[in-house]
């Protein structure tokens, strides 16, 4: 049984070290430590992870992190408009009584000497440290290319790094990840059984909207008009999955061709569409094993991703 809800606010926790050693403490006493890694700015898919955190067995300490993290974001993308909005966040936690602890670093990188705004503008992140700042990175090779790493080139070097860091400050039991970032949950997945993280991951089903749009933190960027076209996203991927359910061996070119086209049609610019396997996130052909139908397509200014796992056996 999960262990009884904390009475009050979360504790607000600013410093590594007093992070690393309340987790300690929580597991002295027993506790299973589980973490819900976030960028902030939590909507109702945030939140369902912080459920199912409060629901895994035995007594635990859930632990919310919300950090913008600056070295998945590439100079040209949206760092700097990012939402943000801490006090909502934390009233929204406090309101759920599963959250023990927020993380909340002021930063999570060694800062080296200030750079030019040139040398910035050419970086391959926005976190570039400079002199003797932060310089180690880690990879997942295979894992990251394709899909979101084809046109966001250091995006998963970021991720994977900053929970790497994550989970050596917090040092979690359990690590929550929701399926919307479905490329990050397997990448995820791949570097705690490579490089032996004793953390447990667990991947939570997309929440949605009442209308079918996944949700996300960048949706609030979205004027009505997007946000309507936006349903064209969901719309495509329950279509798909529905035509591949009645139609054995079907040709994933053709399914994509068919979504390309209703978001195009919709006003959507797509970035890509991909059926890929669902461990592997290797393309197939032909949807005759489980696989999974990634989106991802710009409405307006505002980039948004999806996928549907259809579920046929081999």
């Amino acid at each position: 049984m999960a262990a009884a809800a904390p009475a009050g606010e979360p504790e607000v926790i600013r410093d590594k070290a007093a992070m690393r050693a309340w987790s300690r403490r929580q597991r002295a006493e027993g506790k299973t430590v589980v973490l819900v890694p976030t960028m902030g700015f939590l909507h109702e898919g945030h939140l369902s992870l912080v459920s199912a955190a409060a629901a895994v067995p035995g007594p635990v300490a859930v632990v919310v992190s919300i950090y913008v993290n600056p070295s998945q974001f590439a100079p040209t993308e949206d760092l700097a408009t990012y939402p943000s909005d801490l006090a909502g966040d934390l009233r929204k936690l406090a309101s759920t009584g599963a959250v023990h602890a927020v993380f909340n670093p002021p930063d999570l990188y060694h800062r080296g000497a200030a750079v030019s705004a040139r040398r910035a503008a050419e970086a391959p992140s926005c976190l570039d440290a400079g002199g003797d700042g932060h310089e180690t990175w880690i990879r997942v090779e295979r894992l990251e290319k394709g899909l979101c790493g084809a046109s966001r080139p250091v995006f998963f070097r970021g991720v994977a790094t900053v929970v790497a860091k994550l989970f050596n400050v917090v040092e979690p039991d359990v690590a929550m990840f929701g399926k919307k970032d479905y490329q990050q949950w397997r990448l995820i997945c791949r570097m705690v059984r490579d490089l032996d993280f004793a953390v447990e991951i667990v991947g939570s089903e997309i929440v949605r909207e009442a209308d079918g749009l996944a949700m996300s933190s960048r949706n609030v960027r979205l004027s009505p008009e997007e946000r309507e076209k936006a349903l064209s996203i969901s719309r495509s991927l329950v279509n798909a999955r529905t035509a591949a359910l009645n139609n054995s061996n079907s040709a994933s070119e053709h399914i994509k061709d068919q979504i390309v086209q209703t978001l195009t049609e919709a006003g959507g610019r797509v970035d890509y569409v991909e059926t890929v396997e669902q461990e592997s996130l290797v393309p197939v052909e032909t949807i005759d094993r489980p696989v999974v139908i990634c989106v991802a397509a710009w409405f307006g200014k505002v980039r948004l991703i999806d996928n549907i796992e259809i579920h046929i056996q081999s």
